[in-house]
């Protein structure tokens, strides 16, 4: 099995590839960005598993993911996230990634996921998911909706009004509907005191 893992932290990246060739038959390529490994993709491919880091250089949120989906030598790609939501999460499997791995899987886990994902089988934790739905008793919940709440976490975030369109594949002018919205739910009044507010209230 060959798989690539493409991620901008050397360490992470370098304790990656020691858990996973422990495995013994798992052949492993690294990337520090998304070029670097679409480049790799075209040169060394095809790969039986891409991991991609959902923060590293180039990803620009979930477009990356699909830039590598289009790939020919790339028919598992999956993302590798230690802060990515579960929204995120979901986002990506709906546009054809086969999992999403949190940094804080262990070892044994890792491998588990690898080999399940480089089948075409979708992998998400457990646990990831029952902490994603305890999110959803926050009390800001109960007054934004969903997708207010998906365009609140791209504003903690920092992202654009765009790239939030991009991530939650809707057009401008609708998220822009969205934040505006959310501001006067929770008595913001602009980008920064909004995402100053969710992180206050521990929300994300």
């Amino acid at each position: 099995m060959k798989i690539l893992i493409a991620d901008d932290h050397d360490l992470l990246r370098d304790t990656l590839v020691a858990f996973v060739e422990s495995a013994g038959d798992i052949e492993t390529r690294t990337a520090p960005d998304l070029s670097e490994a679409l480049s790799q993709i075209e040169q060394d491919g095809p790969f039986d598993l891409i991991l991609l880091d959902y923060n590293m250089p180039g990803m620009n949120g979930l477009e990356g993911l699909q830039k590598t989906l289009l790939q020919e030598g790339a028919p598992n790609v999956a993302l590798l996230s230690g802060e990515a939501s579960r929204s995120v999460a979901e986002s990506a499997l709906e546009a054809g990634a086969v999992g999403f791995v949190p940094k804080t899987l262990s070892a044994k886990s890792l491998i588990h996921a690898i080999r399940f994902m480089a089948t075409g089988e979708q992998y998400v934790p457990v646990d990831f998911l029952t902490a994603s739905v305890q999110e959803d008793e926050h009390p800001l919940t109960q007054v934004l909706t969903q997708r207010e709440l998906q365009a609140l976490r791209g504003l903690s975030e920092g992202k654009s009004n765009k790239e939030i369109a991009r991530d939650l594949k809707l057009s401008e002018p609708t998220v822009k509907l969205h934040v505006k919205t959310l501001y006067r739910k929770i008595g913001a009044s602009n980008r920064t005191q909004a995402a100053l507010i969710a992180r206050e209230q521990d929300v994300f």
